[in-house]
């Protein structure tokens, strides 16, 4: 059975199904959905709990020989699969297929894989775990949708704001659900319950850390390549969120590629700045560098950050600091095109 993710929480309440399947690229909503499962499951009595994730190295007879075996003293347990790779390969898909045929009613099984594409929804092993259990696919959140997203997550901590500063929250974040819901819970630290205002939001996203992502940016457009190193360590020392960080350099790539559209025709630059949304200082930043380099350079630029998005989702493979490193070294080592 298929349903939307705002439809599991009514499921669960209904009646628990003793299979679910999560797929998709939203980490966070795949998370919380994941919690909220095994949350139900505990308190309908399914104490145990026993975790495998699932790589080539794995051995499915562990699988086999977990489902046969039965707790001494009769409790209920979850069966935690991770298949991070989305690919059980044909020995595991045969042992999937097996698996879903012999559910235990003791046993609440939750499967949990990245985005499948179409091709792989058609295998029979897929097809399986769906004919017997309740799949809920997690696809990338509209950015129209991002607003109200907020506006509820504000609302569960008891917090509200205006139009104009939601907008301005969703613009920071692009769209990355990891770095909104960070910046939610940081405003709930902050603040107390109640309004808030536009520059109580602006100052808490701002200071995102002592080395904050503005600051890489900028380092980044100065073509500052020591400075861009070190704050980018900082940045992960502190915990920072990548999506958060890639949304910022993403931005300041998109302006300046728009920039730089203008100036190849012939478009003065004060309009160029207003159009892109720069202002203060930021201005000469921006416009050194985007007299500096060639249009189908930035365009690189942002396809590399469009890679790194997809790595930082687990939809592709690599390491997202390294990739934010190449990212600004790319950047800045390009000086002149």
């Amino acid at each position: 059975m298929h349903i939307k993710p705002d439809q599991l929480c009514r499921q669960l309440q209904k009646n628990i199904s003793p299979l679910y399947t999560l797929f998709g690229d939203e980490p966070l909503l795949m998370s919380e959905a994941a919690d909220l499962i095994r949350s139900t499951a505990r308190q309908q009595g399914y104490t145990e709990r026993e975790i495998f994730t699932i790589d080539h190295r794995f051995n499915w007879l562990d699988l086999q020989h977990a489902s046969n075996n039965r707790s001494l003293f009769g409790d209920r347990r979850i069966m935690d699969l991770r298949i991070p790779s989305g690919k059980p390969g044909r020995e595991g898909s045969k042992a999937i297929e097996a698996y879903c045929h012999a559910l235990s009613a003791d046993t609440i099984t939750l499967v949990t894989l990245p985005r499948i594409d179409k091709q792989s929804q058609s295998t029979k092993w897929f097809k399986t775990l769906e004919s017997t259990g309740v799949t809920v696919p997690f696809y990338p959140m509209e950015r129209a949708r991002l607003p109200v997203w907020i506006e509820q997550r504000l609302a569960m901590q008891q917090q509200k704001a205006d139009v104009e500063t939601v907008q301005f929250l969703a613009d920071r974040v692009e769209g990355h659900l990891l770095a909104a819901h960070q910046e939610i819970i940081k405003l709930a630290l902050l603040y107390p319950i109640g309004l808030l205002s536009f520059n109580q939001v602006k100052d808490a996203v701002l200071e995102v850390a002592r080395y904050d992502v503005f600051k890489l940016s900028e380092a980044m457009l100065a073509a500052n390549t020591a400075r861009y190193v070190h704050i980018l360590e900082e940045l992960r020392g502190e915990g920072t969120a990548p999506p958060l960080i890639l949304a910022t350099l993403a931005e300041q790539i998109r302006s300046l590629i728009l920039i730089r559209q203008g100036l190849d025709a012939g478009k003065p630059m004060v309009q160029l700045m207003r159009e892109a949304r720069v202002w203060g200082p930021r201005q000469k930043l921006m416009e050194h560098a985007a007299k500096r380099i060639g249009l189908d350079s930035l365009i690189r630029a942002l396809l590399h950050a469009a890679k790194i998005d997809k790595i930082s989702k687990g939809v592709s493979k690599g390491d997202t600091w390294d990739e934010l490193l190449q990212l600004g070294q790319y950047f800045i080592e390009n000086k002149r095109y």
